[in-house]
């Protein structure tokens, strides 16, 4: 289980139940913890962040020192992105780019994007053409590859080997790459590949998809007399919330990494974590309402709910948790207490979906105690169905600003 840092529940305590729910993010474990992935890959890996996974502000800024840059999938991000960190490198990637969304990357600067359809190439290269931004435009397509083997079978999100709205299909390649090398498009520029095919993958599958993905590229490379500079192998390393104690290894994923890049000793990788960099950093803390029996069991209902923490209710998990006890009770009615060892921990919405942890041990467990839910500095606030029910949202903070 994967403990609140001291100072977390420091934080977590002091907070007047008028506070919570609160998410609360420890920026110093998010720095040691990105300069620890950061010193585990080779140099010829290239890390950009996947903006999706948490774009806070201060999340943004955070991670500033220690990736090469962020990869943004919409207007929306990539401008919230822009503003956050200013001057560092973005990649444009994402199916279903508008025309002003296009424009708009143009006209701030950037330079490099990740092409889903032969539409959207085309589109790209005569907005290029139109807004005559300074320099060319670097675009890798990306393709969504068959791949042998067990790789994606693991995956807990395939996005890719199968059919499925992102990527260009193989088929297509020979005339992407036609139109990347023949001239068509003048302001574009041809400098890799990629493939993000999957989620939820540990070393061992992420290595192997890896090693697929830079073998289909330089054969792709050489059938047209061109070459690469770069092979982007995507995203989705394993977080296991069932395990959190469990980490991505970072160490034998980077050592894989460069085995596969002393045989290519041109080429350099690319990759672009979320979830895997920021999930440890987040906590959403709460505060336990009411305990009470039903039908055999015990439940207690917290402050908030899925509505800020989506993330057990999508992906059918329960949150891990730690529970902080709080021995004040200001109120002259009785305070509530589980009588067994088990507790599901529910939110306050009118859905029975809006469970937060199944069974968890809580022998005594009170109204008015704490509960910080860990594994939330990823895909929780930000994908979260907000104003159902209208009840508050939650505070923010940042430790170690």
């Amino acid at each position: 289980m994967t403990e609140p840092t001291a100072a977390v529940r420091d934080r977590v305590l002091s907070l007047s139940p008028g506070e919570l729910p609160a998410y609360v993010y420890d920026l110093t474990a998010l720095r040691a913890h990105a300069a620890a992935v950061r010193a585990r890959l080779p140099e010829r890996v290239e890390l950009y962040y996947a903006a999706k996974a948490n774009p806070e502000p201060e999340i943004l800024a955070a991670l500033s020192s220690y990736v090469d840059g962020y990869e943004v999938a919409s207007g929306g991000e990539l401008v919230h992105v822009a503003k956050a960190v200013p001057g560092r490198p973005l990649a444009f990637g994402g199916p279903g780019k508008t025309p002003a969304e296009i424009v708009t990357a143009l006209e701030l600067g950037v330079r490099r994007f990740h092409v889903e359809s032969e539409y959207e190439l085309r589109m790209l290269a005569e907005l290029a053409r139109q807004v005559g931004p300074d320099g060319r435009i670097a675009v890798l397509p990306r393709f969504n590859l068959p791949v042998a083997g067990s790789s994606l079978a693991a995956s807990s999100l395939a996005m890719g080997g199968r059919p499925s709205p992102f990527g260009l299909d193989p088929a297509q390649a020979d005339t992407v790459m036609r139109l990347l090398t023949d001239g068509s498009c003048p302001h574009l520029e041809l400098v890799g590949v990629h493939a993000h095919l999957a989620s939820g993958l540990r070393a061992p599958e992420q290595l192997g998809l890896a090693e697929s993905v830079v073998d289909w590229a330089v054969r792709l490379a050489e059938r047209h007399g061109v070459r690469l500079a770069e092979v982007n192998v995507g995203g989705g390393m394993t977080v296991d919330y069932a395990a959190s104690e469990e980490r991505f290894d970072w160490a034998a994923y980077g050592a894989g990494l460069a085995e596969l890049l002393a045989r290519h000793p041109d080429l350099t990788l690319r990759i672009e974590p979320g979830r895997s960099l920021t999930a440890y950093c987040g906590w959403y803390a709460t505060e336990v309402l009411d305990v009470k029996p039903s039908h055999g069991e015990e439940f207690a209902v917290v402050r908030g709910g899925t509505h800020h923490l989506r993330t057990p209710a999508t992906k059918g998990h329960d949150q891990p948790c730690t529970l902080l006890r709080v021995e004040d009770w200001p109120h002259p009615w009785a305070r509530p207490v589980a009588g067994g060892e088990l507790v599901t921990l529910t939110g306050q919405l009118c859905t029975p979906k809006d469970v937060l942890a199944r069974n968890v041990p809580a022998p005594a467990l009170r109204a008015g105690d704490r509960v910080a839910f860990g594994l939330a500095g990823a895909y929780a606030w930000n994908i979260s169905h907000h104003d159902f029910l209208m009840h508050p949202r939650p505070g923010f903070h940042f430790l170690g600003t």
